[in-house]
C-alpha cells in the first residue's frame, strides 16, 4: 500500500468533487471515522507525557493576532463584511482533528502534532466566544452560552477518543499497543473521510453560488492566499524549532467542518465558503507533498 500513498488524496478529492451531490447520503459516517482516526493516534503516543512547545505558542497567537488584524484590514480596505468575516474565520478556524495523519506521513514529530490537536481547539472554545461576541451576527449571546455551544460541538469527536486512549494505557496497555500498530490505516480512512467532506463541501458552495459569484469569487482568492500565507509562515516558523513539518501542518490545516459550523451561527453564512474551498486547496498541496516527501527523502 505504501506505494499507493501519493495518489489516496487526489482520488479523494476527485472523488469528492465529481460525486458530490451522492456522497450527501453517507455524510453522517465522518464523525465516526475521524473518531477511529483520532483513537488510533492518541494511542500512538504516550498521553501523559505531551507537553506544550513553544511551537505550538507561536502558532497559537499568530490565530488570534492574525485573524483579528485581517479582518480589521479588510474590513477597512473593502468595506465588505462578507469578505473580512471569510479572513476571521479562515485563520480563526480549529486545528484539524486529523491533522496528525498526513503530518506524520511527512516526518513530522507525533507528540508535537497531537499535542497541538488539543491545545489548538481548546484554544477556539475559549478565544472564539470573545470574538463573537463583537464581530458577527450573536453579539448578544452571553459569553459562556456561547463557549458551551462550542465546546460541546468541538469535543464531541475530539474528548472521546483522547479519554479511551488514556484508559487503554492505564490499564489495558496490550489493547492500546495493538490500536497504536494499526496507526498505518489512518490515511486511508482519511481519505475516506475527506471523500465525504469535499462532497458536502461542494454541495454548499454549488447551493450559495447563484446571485453570489463575485463574492464567492472572492472568498475563493481569498481562501488560496491564506492557504499560501499559513504553509509559508508555519513552514519558517517550524524550521526554526526543528520541525518544518510539523509548523506548516498545524497552523495550515483546518477543521473546516468546525469552520463551516460557526461561521453559519455566528456571522454571514456565505463567509464559510472560504473554508470550503480552502479544504480545497490544502489537501492539493497536501496530494504533492505525499508525492515529493518520499522522493526527496530517498534522493537525500
Amino acid at each position: 500500500m505504501h506505494r499507493f500513498k501519493p495518489y489516496i488524496l487526489p482520488i479523494a478529492i476527485i472523488l469528492g468533487i465529481t460525486f458530490h451531490h451522492w456522497l450527501e447520503i453517507i455524510n453522517g459516517l465522518t464523525p465516526y471515522l475521524i473518531f477511529v482516526i483520532l483513537l488510533l493516534t492518541f494511542c500512538s503516543v504516550k498521553l501523559t507525557d505531551l507537553r506544550p512547545s513553544k511551537l505550538e505558542f507561536w502558532i497559537a497567537a499568530i490565530q488570534v493576532v492574525f485573524s483579528l488584524a485581517g479582518y480589521g484590514l479588510i474590513l477597512w480596505w473593502t468595506e465588505n463584511a462578507i469578505l473580512a468575516e471569510g479572513v476571521l474565520i479562515g485563520i480563526l478556524c480549529p486545528v484539524a482533528s486529523s491533522v496528525s495523519v498526513v503530518s506524520c506521513e511527512l516526518g513530522a514529530k507525533r507528540e508535537t502534532v497531537v499535542s497541538y490537536t488539543v491545545v489548538g481547539n481548546l484554544l477556539v472554545v475559549f478565544v472564539a466566544p470573545i470574538v463573537f461576541s463583537f464581530i458577527g451576527m450573536q453579539q448578544t449571546m452571553p459569553f459562556w452560552t456561547s463557549f458551551w455551544t462550542i465546546l460541546k460541538h468541538i469535543s464531541t469527536v475530539l474528548a472521546l477518543p483522547y479519554l479511551i486512549a488514556l484508559c487503554l494505557q492505564w490499564w489495558l496497555p496490550r489493547v492500546n499497543a495493538q490500536l497504536a500498530s494499526w496507526k498505518s490505516y489512518a490515511l486511508p480512512l482519511w481519505a475516506m473521510a475527506l471523500t465525504l467532506t469535499l462532497g458536502r463541501t461542494m454541495d454548499y458552495i454549488v447551493l450559495h453560488y447563484e446571485g453570489n459569484e463575485q463574492n464567492i469569487i472572492w472568498l475563493a482568492v481569498i481562501s488560496l492566499v491564506l492557504c499560501v500565507i499559513h504553509f509559508t509562515i508555519g513552514k519558517l516558523l517550524g524550521k526554526h524549532y526543528g520541525d518544518t513539518i510539523a509548523g506548516g501542518q498545524l497552523l495550515a490545516q483546518k477543521n473546516s467542518a468546525v469552520g463551516i459550523w460557526m461561521a453559519c451561527l455566528y456571522l454571514h453564512p456565505l463567509c464559510s465558503v472560504v473554508l470550503a474551498f480552502y479544504s480545497i486547496w490544502t489537501n492539493i498541496f497536501n496530494s504533492w507533498q505525499l508525492w515529493y516527501y518520499p522522493r526527496h527523502v530517498t534522493q537525500s
